[in-house]
This record gives structure tokens, sequence and C-alpha cells, in this order.
């Protein structure tokens, strides 16, 4: 197999994986039929133990009344040693999201480990995501032209908004490596999920245990708010098993 066209702005050497793992559609379908989507993965997340859910008041939903899951494809970004104003004056932009664009197949989505203060994703981005057909963008940082994401209605969540360009101030040194989005360690390939509640990761190899866990937290959470609906006392709705 011919080795991917490369846009050039990261190194081949920089790309740790080509082909996120498979991640069989019908786990995808089963954590979208899910009735309240973050909140059921973090209590299921909770009975396994791991650390796994940001909530919206730390990364902010963009585009209001999203809902997206899919594979994440990582970014890393640092801040870029070169002073700034030099920088713009030669004109050379060091930023590779757009690398991870090109390597993005339908339904993942962009996670970036970024910087606060400039943008680490646009307009521009935002319209690349959008024709790669991407669920979304999960930044830990800043973006800009936000209303561009509201306009054409590609889901972003992240730390802030600011109009300073990133391209002078930071460095994309990593496409598909490990990424850390405000303290979870991310994996290409884990699962990312996100509402507005917040943005939940699972992890790889628990992907399928996290969902047959969910499915039973949104049974009972179903069963409990049709008893509710039905008029059911407030203490008869408490005494209740819901299994």
């Amino acid at each position: 197999m011919p080795l991917k066209k490369l846009t050039g702005k990261v190194s081949r050497e920089s790309i740790r994986l080509f082909d996120l793992p498979k991640l069989p559609a019908n786990l995808v379908k089963g954590f979208k039929t899910l009735s309240d989507l973050t909140a059921t993965v973090s209590d299921a997340l909770d009975q396994l133990g791991i650390v796994g859910v940001i909530p919206a008041s730390i990364l902010i939903p963009i585009v209001p009344n999203s809902c997206i899951v899919g594979p994440a494809i990582t970014v890393r970004n640092v801040s870029r040693r070169e002073q700034i104003y030099k920088a713009a004056k030669d004109g050379i932009n060091t930023m590779g999201d757009s690398e991870a664009h090109n390597l993005a197949k339908p339904g993942d989505v962009l996670v970036i480990e970024g910087i606060i203060g400039c943008s680490n994703f646009g307009g521009q981005s935002g319209m690349m995501g959008l024709r790669q057909q991407e669920a979304g963008a999960i930044i830990d940082g800043s973006i800009r032209d936000p209303d561009e994401e509201r306009r054409i209605g590609f889901p972003v969540w992240c730390r802030g908004v600011t109009p300073i360009t990133g391209k002078w101030r930071i460095q994309t040194v990593e496409v598909n490596g490990p990424v850390h989005i405000f303290g979870v360690q991310v994996h290409p390939g884990d699962l990312v999920c996100a509402d507005d509640a917040g943005v939940a990761f699972i992890p790889y190899k628990q992907i399928a245990k996290v969902l047959k866990i969910c499915q039973k937290i949104d049974a009972r959470t179903i069963k409990r708010r049709k008893d509710i609906e039905n008029g059911i006392s407030v203490t008869e709705v408490m005494q209740r098993k819901y299994k």
C-alpha cells in the first residue's frame, strides 16, 4: 500500500499512527442511542474507577445542542520558541492540525492538547473538519472564529475563545500520540462522547464494557423517568428497585 500523501506541516516521524484502531460501528451506535450521553457514561466510568470526564464549565461547547460520539484522532501542540513578531514577519506557520484533518476518516473526533490564550483551531480548520466528515473537535486550549463554527454547525468544545492567532505562537509536535486533556490521558482510537454537559473519554479497550454498563444505567433511568411522569409518589419512586 502506498504511503499516505502528507501536507508537510509536521514530519512523518511525528505521526505515531496513520490509521486508528478498528472500532465496530455497533458500539458507536450503542452510545448514540443513550438518552443522557455524558451523564450516563460518567456514571459507568465511576463504576469502573476510570477518570475520563470533563464538565462543560471547563470544556465549553461552542455549538449548542451538539452531541457527538467517535474515535479520537489526536494532536499535541506546544508553545513555539521563536520570537512571535519575527515569526509573523517571516510568515512561517508551524501549526499542524491540518495533518490530522488529512488523516481523519468520517466520524473521527479531533482531540487537541493545546495552548490557552492563542488559537489552536479556527474557522478554516472547522471547515476542513466538516469537509472530512469528522464528528467534531475537542480542544484543551483556546480557539477563534466561534461564529464561523456555529455558522457551519461544526461541534467544538474548548477552554475559551480568543482573537489571537496561533500561527506564530504554536508548534504541533505530534499527531496520533497520547495527549492530556485537562489531566485525562487520551490515546488515538479512544472513544469521545460529548454533549452540552461535557466531554467523556473512554479507553479503547474498555469501550464495550462501558457500553454494557451504560445500557443498564440508561434502562433504569428511563423506567424511573416514566414512573415520575406517570405520577408515582416520590416515596414509592425512591423505594423502588430499578434493575
